[in-house]
C-alpha cells in the first residue's frame, strides 16, 4: 500500500473517532508496526494528528474553545492532582495572580490558610475565593461568557496596576514549537500581561494539551514552567530542553 493511501485510512479512522491505537491501523492498513510509527510522525510534523502513548488522537480546532462547564467534566481527578500541587507552592505573603480555567480552579480548593492576596481573571474563581475568605481582587473588563474570563482593553488596564510574586495560567494548547496557546487573542493578551508582571509564572495543563496548536500564541515555553499530571515521550524531550517541568503524581 502506497503512503498516500496509508495516510489517508489513518485520517478517516480520526473522523471516526478522537483516539486511535497503532494496532487499529496496522489492522486497517496491514502494514508494519514501524511503517505506522513513521506515519504517525510525518502526520504529526504536517499539523494533521498528534502522537500520543500507544497511538495517535485528533488535533483540535484552533478556534474550538469549550464553555466552563464542558471543561470541568474532563480530567477531574487530573485537574486536582495538578492543582493540589500548584498549591504547595503559596508561601506566606504572597501575591498571586490566578488565570481563569477549570484546572486553575481546582487549586483554590488546596489554597493554604495564610495571609495571601488573589488578583484573578475568573468570575468563577473570585466567588469560589470570597467564599472561602481570600483577600481578593478581581479585574476589570468584559465577561467573555464561554470562559467566564475578564478580557479586552479593561482587563489590560486593570491588570497592569498589579505586580505578582506567582501566576499560575492556563493554556489550551502546550507545543514544544509553538508554545503556550489559546483561542482568543484578546484573551491570550492578558495572559501574556498577567506572566509579564509576574516574578514567576506557571502553567497548569493536563497531559491532553501538549501537542495541541490553539489560534492565538500567549509565550513561549521558556517564559513559564508546566505542572501537569503525565509527560510522555513523544512530547516531553523536546519540552524538557525549552523549560521545567514537573510531573504530578496521581
Amino acid at each position: 500500500m502506497l503512503t498516500e493511501e496509508r495516510h489517508r485510512i489513518i485520517l478517516e479512522l480520526l473522523k471516526e473517532r478522537d483516539t486511535i491505537k497503532i494496532q487499529d491501523i496496522v489492522d486497517a492498513t496491514h502494514a508494519s508496526e514501524s511503517t505506522i510509527r513513521r506515519d504517525l510522525t510525518q502526520l504529526e510534523q504536517e499539523k494533521f494528528l498528534k502522537r500520543v502513548h500507544g497511538g495517535a488522537s485528533r488535533l483540535q480546532g484552533k478556534l474550538k474553545e469549550l464553555s466552563v462547564s464542558e471543561k470541568s467534566s474532563k480530567s477531574l481527578h487530573e485537574k486536582q492532582s495538578i492543582g493540589r500541587y500548584a498549591a504547595t507552592l503559596v508561601e506566606e505573603g504572597d501575591c498571586i495572580y490566578l488565570d481563569a480555567g477549570t484546572t486553575t480552579l481546582s487549586l483554590i480548593d488546596h489554597l493554604p490558610e495564610k495571609d495571601i492576596v488573589v488578583v484573578t481573571n475568573g468570575l468563577t474563581h473570585a466567588e469560589t475565593l470570597i467564599q472561602k475568605g481570600y483577600k481578593t481582587y478581581m479585574i476589570g473588563g468584559f465577561i467573555k461568557p464561554v470562559t467566564r474570563a475578564m478580557v479586552g482593553s479593561g482587563a489590560l488596564e486593570s491588570i497592569r496596576q498589579y505586580r505578582f510574586d506567582k501566576a499560575f495560567m492556563g493554556a489550551n494548547g502546550v507545543h514544544a514549537q509553538y508554545g503556550f496557546t489559546t483561542p482568543d487573542p484578546e484573551e491570550a493578551q492578558v495572559k501574556r500581561l498577567a506572566i509579564e508582571l509576574s516574578r514567576e509564572a506557571m502553567f497548569l495543563t493536563d497531559d491532553s494539551k501538549f501537542g495541541e496548536i490553539a489560534f492565538s500564541k500567549i509565550v513561549d515555553l521558556d517564559k513559564a514552567m508546566i505542572i501537569t499530571n503525565a509527560l510522555d515521550d513523544e512530547h516531553g524531550t523536546s519540552m524538557m530542553k525549552q523549560t521545567m517541568i514537573k510531573v504530578v503524581t496521581t
